[in-house]
């Protein structure tokens, strides 16, 4: 059965199955936007919050029916993967994909890997096994990527794992690979230019590089040549385009942009943001910590 797994490189967009197992319009979003919200959060210098249309080829020995009937299976796999990840379902979502952590198949080797890093940010996971969750993280993204380079999913969680293991290797190996995490979100981009997700990581990027402390600086001027750097601008344009392309799809690219206006001097449009950050449905935690920095944060404004 592996085998056949395996024969299935590329599978195509879920959503439509989930519209019609879910009721409430939070849930309804959710589904629509699977791969694209981070479940939890993303790190790179500092703590930050982290469907493509899929074809599929088949080994040219493999019957035609046994052939579908791989398809079918992979799909039904991936489905219910899917729909365990909309619910917040992390542990049992890690045990159904680790079942098919030998496989080819790159779309169930990045969702292991998101899967795995969800698992290790949960609070009763004991700190050596956090460790060792989020090294495996990276090496199920690592392999994702290798088995499918044109996998969008897989740059941008190739991405996110490659930093979460810099938070063990210290700052500056967390520096020096800061332009690896960017090439693949860019990537990622290039592969999907859709995906708030990807779009909202690289504008924390910006971010992150733009109110970069002056001891980091000193530390990238010895890796770089030329340090990698950015400005609150180009943060924003990030920011804004992930809203562009999905309004209102996450409650802390709606924080972050409130902050970079912050940042930028822009007091009228900051408390725009940040009300719509405050007001937004506090399911998540996530959410929970959007919504309780965006009130501290007009309460400093006045709005």
């Amino acid at each position: 059965m592996m085998t056949m797994m395996a024969s299935v490189s590329q599978l195509r967009s879920f959503t439509r199955i989930v519209l019609r197992q879910v009721k409430s319009e939070r849930q309804l979003r959710t589904f629509r936007r699977i791969n694209n919200i981070p479940a939890r959060k993303v790190a790179f210098l500092t703590a930050i919050p982290a469907l493509s249309y899929l074809g599929y080829e088949v080994h040219k020995h493999v019957s035609c029916a046994t052939t579908v009937f791989a398809l079918n299976k992979a799909e039904e796999v991936l489905e219910q993967a899917d729909y365990l990840y909309s619910c917040g379902e992390t542990e049992k979502l890690y045990l159904l994909l680790l079942q098919y952590k030998n496989s080819d198949d790159a779309e169930f080797l990045w969702r292991l890997a998101r899967a795995s890093r969800d698992l290790a940010l949960l609070p009763n996971i004991a700190a050596d096994q956090k460790k060792k969750l989020t090294y495996e993280s990276f090496d199920y993204a690592k392999k994702a990527l290798e088995k499918n380079e044109t996998c969008f999913a897989a740059h941008k969680w190739y991405a996110v794992c490659l930093s979460d293991v810099g938070d063990y290797e210290g700052t500056k190996v967390k520096i020096g690979n800061s332009y690896i995490i960017k090439d693949h979100l860019e990537r990622a981009i290039e592969l999907n230019p859709k995906d708030a997700t990807s779009i909202h990581i690289l504008g924390y990027w910006c971010f992150a590089f733009a109110e970069l402390p002056w001891y980091q600086r000193k530390v990238a001027a010895l890796i770089f040549a030329s340090p990698p750097t950015s400005t609150y601008e180009e943060a924003l344009d990030y920011f804004l385009k992930a809203e562009k392309v999905d309004p209102s799809f996450y409650s802390m690219n709606l924080l972050m942009l409130g902050k970079t206006y912050m940042m930028l001097k822009d007091q009228e449009k900051a408390i725009l943001w940040l009300n719509k950050a405050r007001d937004y449905p506090a399911i998540t935690e996530e959410d929970k910590r959007a919504h309780k920095e965006a009130v501290d944060l007009l309460k400093k404004l006045g709005g």
